[in-house]
């Protein structure tokens, strides 16, 4: 027997608006009478936040997306793209408002005299990691799990392994094609709608819908070693030493922007792993040295020779760690490192947070705590060149919990554990009067920091990203929660506000 839902009058007015915007083509679009509308077309990533939009569509060329945000904008919805669905509040499915899924705009060429790839906004990046290797020997740097879009990736930041080496996914665009908030289909790159195109580089979702980027690539690297160092024996204190150590050593400023590492620390210890995108003599030579940290048992060191099984063994790590693309009852936290070395945690605060860590109440067996190395060629780059506003972070913390009990919600004893981890640090470089300007990386969006959300999204570029706003948004229908406001109506409360 069929499940049956009744429009509300709303509902219908969204409804009949779409379907003038698309035609009779009933593939290109969903609405919420639909059976099973939510499961198969809403999907949203963290089951802990309730959205349900008015509809979905599923536009093929620029000019329906256009058609799609005209709608939108006459009946005062918000509207966001999704590209991969990975927005940790579910930003890209608006309560009340439009999704445009791009999965149709996934087109692919390669110009193989200045090896620029123009690429639809839908691609994902395992996707993307196919079409630029397999046939061109190509790469760009980007975040481990394949499942994630490059739509929203690459408009937020885009942190990888790789990243010390290229620059984030950002880095790579040089052009792009997007709809504007009145409809428009504009060309923005460095010479054409310049300011438009430097909030997109950072602030996307509050500026348009990209249907097409043109991203810089580089030759895949050749042989590199993939690395695994394991603390699950052993006292909380001696991994707050190893922590310590591994902490130094990423610190030092002529540190190879060949090394990436991160230090992972779960109910079952402490693990550094990482990728050295150089030769196996090289990265031997590297762990010769007497600062290096990583000289104990449980060591394991994989040489490879092809750029897929390096990428596809970052995502088989993703995965163990975070469920790689499956929804979840979920919770994060995150914390930017900013202001270089100036900002490492001293050796009493390292022990404090070990401490905390091992006293404290989780609520949940599922949880992580990741330290990703920066830095490298991501901070060479000018703060003030793309909205991006972390170019001085040395790492980030990024804490990720799962509900343990598969069908219920993430516990208040699981969220406190984690915001928890935050203060013990903060708190501790506040009383040691250490410089403490900590940010939060935009693409671990975060409902519990409130209305500090955008200023430690965007730090010093926000003001410029509200100007920007105003001009090419004021009615703001690039929307969300935690949204760039324009500067004239910054006091202005968003309606679509998520479900908790």
């Amino acid at each position: 027997m069929g499940i049956f839902f009744i429009l509300s009058d709303e509902e219908r007015r969204v409804r009949d608006l779409v379907k003038n915007a698309l035609g009779s083509d009933d593939t290109l679009y969903a609405f919420p009478d639909e059976p099973f509308y939510q499961f198969d077309h809403v999907k949203l990533y963290n089951l802990d936040i309730r959205t349900r939009p008015d509809a979905v569509t599923y536009p093929k060329t620029p000019e329906q997306v256009a058609a799609i945000v005209r709608a939108a904008a006459k009946a005062g919805l918000a509207v966001q793209a999704k590209s991969g669905g990975h927005s940790y509040c579910n930003f890209s499915s608006p309560d009340r408002g439009i999704v445009v899924d791009l999965r149709n705009m996934k087109r692919f060429s390669m110009n193989t005299e200045t090896w620029r790839a123009t690429v639809g906004g839908g691609m994902l990046l395992g996707e993307l990691d196919e079409c630029l290797y397999s046939p061109h020997n190509r790469a760009v740097a980007h975040g481990v799990c394949p499942q994630v879009g490059l739509g929203g990736h690459a408009t937020i930041g885009g942190l990888g392994p790789s990243s010390r080496l290229f620059g984030m996914a950002l880095d790579h665009v040089e052009e792009v094609e997007v709809v504007a908030a009145d409809g428009q289909i504009l060309r923005a790159s460095e010479t054409q709608h310049k300011d438009l195109f430097w909030a997109l580089k950072g602030a996307g979702a509050s500026f348009g819908i990209i249907t097409e980027f043109v991203l810089r690539t580089e030759e895949a690297p050749g042989e590199t070693v993939q690395y695994k160092y394991s603390f699950t024996s052993g006292s909380w204190a001696r991994m707050a030493d190893v922590f310590k150590s591994w902490q130094r050593f990423i610190a030092n400023p002529n540190l190879t922007s060949k090394f990436a590492t991160t230090a992972t620390i779960t109910t079952l210890g402490l693990a550094i792993s990482g990728t050295f995108y150089g030769s196996k003599d090289e990265f031997a030579q590297l762990s010769l040295k007497p600062d290096f940290p990583l000289r104990e048992t449980g060591s394991k060191t994989t040489v490879r020779q092809n750029w897929l099984d390096v990428l596809t063994h970052e995502a088989e790590q993703v995965a163990l760690k975070l469920g790689g693309g499956i929804p979840a009852h979920a919770y994060t936290k995150t914390l930017t490192f900013n202001g270089s070395k100036n900002n490492l945690l001293d050796d009493p605060g390292v022990d404090k947070l070990f401490s905390y860590i091992e006293h404290a109440d989780k609520g949940t067996l599922i949880w992580f705590l990741i330290f990703d190395l920066a830095g490298g060629k991501t901070n060479t780059v000018p703060m003030e060149a793309t909205a991006y506003a972390h170019r001085d972070a040395l790492y980030y913390l990024q804490s990720y919990a799962i509900s343990d009990k598969l069908i219920t919600g993430v516990s208040e004893t699981t969220k406190k554990f984690l915001a928890g981890v935050n203060e013990v640090i903060v708190n501790h470089m506040k009383a040691d009067g250490v410089y403490t300007d900590y940010g939060a990386y935009p693409g671990y969006v975060d409902l519990e920091l409130g209305t500090e959300a955008q200023k430690l999204y965007w730090r010093e570029n926000l003001t410029e990203l509200e100007r920007i706003k105003a001009i090419y948004d004021p009615g703001e229908v690039f929307r969300n929660p935690q949204s760039v406001r324009p500067a004239v109506a910054k006091g202005r409360i968003a309606t679509n506000d998520v479900k908790l």
